[in-house]
């Protein structure tokens, strides 16, 4: 398996940006285009999470060890017709889903994926992986889109998962410091200044 389109070069520079690469906003026609291109991806929805899914132990097996279920599965073909694997799909697939509905309303988008971010921390699941799925689900799309797939088509989504998973990485590191600050006995944890007259 593996992308039709993004060569490895790319793939990998893909996942290897750092949060700092992270665009600051959406443009109006990254916007369009990946709305447009939802309504077909969204057809297909099921499909997308399983393909994706299974690209990511495929190119990148150290992501099972994040996902108790699929640790120990060496086998892809049971992978794809995994429920288990399905449902898990589906939840990344919706979203998704909800991330494109947002994107007139960043603000939204923002708060939904800060608390994804923390909800990963929780998973044992960090920050490293986050691109790996954006990588494998531009992967999973480009047959499904046919021609309706472009480079500029890619950048966008490219624009939006890094936006996202900036975000993502936001949240789990704010939920880190917050579960370090409370593991500190009342000793270890800074005084706070009584800022009272």
């Amino acid at each position: 398996m593996g992308c039709a389109i993004s060569d490895l070069a790319a793939k990998s520079d893909f996942e290897e940006r750092g949060t700092d690469d992270v665009p600051t906003q959406l443009s109006d026609a990254h916007i369009q285009m990946i709305k447009d291109s939802w309504k077909v991806i969204r057809d297909d929805i099921a499909k997308v999470g399983i393909i994706m899914f299974v690209g990511l132990f495929e190119t990148h097996p150290e992501c099972k060890d994040v996902f108790f279920l699929f640790r120990d599965v060496e086998d892809l073909e049971r992978l794809r017709t995994s429920r288990e694997l399905r449902a898990h799909g589906l939840r990344v697939m919706s979203f998704i889903e909800k991330s494109v509905a947002r994107l007139d309303h960043l603000e939204r988008l923002e708060t939904l994926a800060i608390e994804l971010g923390k909800s990963h921390y929780h998973y044992n699941a960090p920050p490293k992986y986050y691109n790996y799925v954006g990588t494998e689900f531009i992967c999973a799309v480009q047959p499904i889109l046919k021609d309706r797939w472009t480079s500029e088509l890619e950048e966008a989504w490219k624009t939006m998962f890094q936006h996202v998973t900036g975000l993502m990485t936001q949240g789990y590191q704010e939920e880190s410091t917050r579960q370090h600050h409370l593991s500190l006995s009342p000793k270890e944890r800074p005084e706070k200044k009584s800022t009272a007259l």
